[in-house]
């Protein structure tokens, strides 16, 4: 009797967690406009607290000021980055019908060369234009051209969401910085003096391996977006600060991030050197083995096994990611798996999680 009593509660308990899970993300649906720059908040504030801490070491200027230089010195660089952006993209604007007449070029000299004849029955079975070539209508069946259309309108739309809450992004951060120096002295308030030692241990474990691995992976990014950089600017890509730009925003996105921003430059170098050969190729090598060698090699070295994500836990946190929060959720999907893996790794009754959860 004893035994079966002790279930209901269990089951009650289990009940009341999985209410609460799916409470707790149809509010992030519903109140996105909150939780992204909360979001963004916290994730910058990981990144900056690492720099801010050191300068604070070694110059002993108060917490504050050394807050401020950071802060500054990042709006300096956003505000340089953007002018360059901007002047970057005009420039590809003006030049979308120079490369969509050499696109043609190359789409004519694939349909010339097609093997598939429209009377075969792949034409029938896939309710193909037999008047088309196979190319045109393969065009058709994956509606790629909306497909990159709406693609790049969520990317500008991201790109400009983000800088309208800049301000409230920054602001939340720097408060949230101003926190870190007080955590200890609000936990020995909150808590008896026999939790007080294991919840400060606990909490200061997240707050560096969550940081760590936040700085990290900006850094990480941000060499990858200028060797991809170095190397379409050495080649002679146009616009190779865009390209840079691109890998350096995709490799947030482990694995699959990679493999975009390779393909897209490829792409447009095919465009652009098509009908050489060797340029393109030698552009592919660098791009490649500059996401690699940092990507599945240095990182991982840097950052330990006990950071890697399941491959399939990835898959399904950009897919839920990208559903919940758009072209957004698919940056902050891994970072945030991440942090909550870290989270699971310190807190004992969280630890099977954390395995499942891991590599």
């Amino acid at each position: 009797m004893n035994t079966s009593n002790s279930k209901i509660p269990r089951m009650i308990f289990a009940i009341l967690i999985f209410f609460a899970v799916v409470l707790f993300f149809t509010l992030l649906k519903i109140m996105d406009s909150v939780f992204k720059p909360l979001t963004l908040a916290v994730l910058l504030s990981f990144v900056f607290y690492p720099p801010i801490k050191k300068l604070n070491t070694f110059t002993k200027l108060p917490w504050w000021l050394s807050t401020l230089i950071i802060y500054l010195s990042f709006f300096v660089i956003i505000f340089v980055a953007v002018t360059i952006l901007s002047a970057s993209f005009k420039s590809i604007a003006y030049s979308v019908p120079k490369y969509q007449e050499k696109f043609q070029t190359i789409l004519d000299s694939i349909n010339s060369s097609s093997a598939v004849q429209p009377d075969s029955k792949l034409y029938l079975l896939l309710n193909f234009n037999e008047q088309k070539s196979i190319f045109f209508n393969l065009l058709q069946q994956f509606n790629l051209p909306d497909f990159l259309k709406t693609t790049a309108l969520d990317f500008t739309g991201l790109i400009v969401n983000f800088f309208e809450s800049l301000f409230l992004v920054i602001l939340m951060s720097v408060f949230l910085l101003a926190e870190f120096k007080k955590t200890k002295q609000k936990v020995s308030i909150a808590f008896n003096s026999t939790d007080n030692e294991k919840i400060i241990h606990v909490i200061q474990k997240i707050i560096t391996q969550t940081t760590r691995y936040a700085s990290l992976k900006f850094v990480i990014s941000l060499i990858t977006g200028l060797l991809v950089w170095a190397g379409c600017f050495a080649a002679g890509l146009e616009f190779p600060l865009i390209w840079g730009f691109t890998a350096f925003c995709f490799n947030f996105i482990p694995t699959f991030g990679s493999i975009i921003s390779s393909a897209v430059i490829i792409l447009f170098s095919i465009i652009q050197f098509y009908p050489s050969c060797l340029t393109v190729i030698l552009l592919g090598l660098w791009v490649t083995a500059v996401n690699f060698i940092l990507g599945n090699i240095i990182e991982p070295k840097i950052e330990g096994d006990n950071l890697g994500l399941s491959p399939f836990i990835i898959l399904v946190a950009l897919t839920f990611a990208s559903w919940l929060w758009g072209v957004l959720g698919l940056f902050l999907a891994v970072p945030l798996m991440v942090v909550i893996k870290i989270i699971c790794e310190n807190i004992s009754f969280l630890k099977p999680a954390a395995v499942f959860l891991g590599n």
